[in-house]
């Protein structure tokens, strides 16, 4: 990446940072306290010290039973050891699942990031995905091993087709044998329509655990989740605050919500996200951050708070460049 491009996201997540910090502060003096509502069938975050330190986040069953938490830590651009630092800082507050991709270009980062917090394998939920470049049995194949050796594991817990391009069916027979020699724990797709997943049904022996797609207030994608949800394929929203774009951190409606409960525009998208069954892997360099995006499990948004956030979908992608 060029150097000017760099200056521009750092500048862009400072810009960022002041903001969400900022309407943290304004909204203190709204509310005393962040409301308490029990959370029946989960498993409750736990503050163990001064430092917010978190240990738990609740988990879905998926398809196939495995359990999946329901909040993770994404990384895509967080690189060298802006990566290592971020993947130990996320795991060390409470983060479980991590997310990476073989097109990142961080997978050395993400496994040194790991191998630092010194958290059992077993413990962490770690997902990966074999680029268009990829596709194909016998690259996908080639894909994974280079992927599990980049993060020095021996199996992964998700393993996404990023996108449906080039040979999806040698792909997918791949991913079928390695998830059945015990390999991969759970085998899904990312940016799949509906129709394409249709087409995969006609073929696939083992049914996608997990839609990977773009979903935030500006693009709630109902009709995606519905059909998700009547095939049994868990959706996740990648890019929960849509990157930033369309000012999600300044947005008066996630705002005024968010007086309420003592939240931020931040806590009260993911919580939107949670409410719906939707899991979330948001990004962020800055631990502060990180601490926060975990702490939606003490409040619920009520009827009239969903109904706003209805009114906020655009209908269209945040991310015209990605098509």
């Amino acid at each position: 990446m060029k150097i000017t491009d760099k200056n521009r996201r750092e500048k862009k997540e400072n810009a960022d940072r002041i903001r969400r910090r900022a309407f943290l502060k304004t909204s203190a003096l709204f509310s005393a306290s962040a409301v308490l509502l029990p959370l029946s069938g989960f498993n409750v975050i736990d503050v163990l010290d001064g430092n917010q330190t978190i240990n738990s986040v609740p988990y879905v069953k998926l398809n196939n039973g495995v359990k999946m938490p329901r909040l993770g830590f994404g990384t895509n651009t967080l690189r060298g050891d802006v990566g290592i630092r971020c993947v130990h800082e996320a795991i060390s507050v409470g983060y479980r699942l991590i997310d990476t991709a073989h097109i990142y270009g961080n997978e050395e980062s993400v496994g040194a990031g790991i191998k630092k917090s010194g958290i059992s394998r077993e413990e962490l939920f770690i997902t990966s995905k074999p680029w268009v470049d990829d596709a194909g049995y016998e690259s996908t194949k080639k894909a994974f091993q280079t992927s599990i050796d980049k993060l020095g594991v021996e199996y992964l817990d998700l393993y996404l087709i990023h996108r449906p391009r080039g040979d999806v069916k040698g792909s997918w027979k791949a991913m079928e044998e390695l998830y059945e020699a015990g390999k991969i724990k759970a085998i899904g797709i990312s940016n799949f329509e509906p129709d394409q997943i249709d087409e995969m049904m006609g073929y696939a022996k083992v049914k996608p655990a997990v839609n990977q797609i773009e979903s935030h207030v500006f693009f709630q994608q109902p009709e995606a989740h519905e059909f998700l949800k009547k095939k049994e394929i868990q959706m996740e929203a990648w890019s929960p605050f849509a990157a930033g774009r369309n000012g999600i951190f300044e947005n008066k409606t996630l705002a005024e919500i968010g007086k309420k409960y003592n939240k931020s525009n931040a806590q009260v998208s993911l919580r939107w996200h949670y409410q719906r069954g939707v899991i979330a892997i948001p990004r962020s360099s800055q631990k502060a951050h990180m601490i926060e995006n975990l702490d939606i499990f003490d409040f619920e948004l009520d009827d009239s708070d969903l109904q706003a956030i209805v009114k906020l979908d655009l209908n269209t992608t945040q991310f015209p460049e990605w098509g």
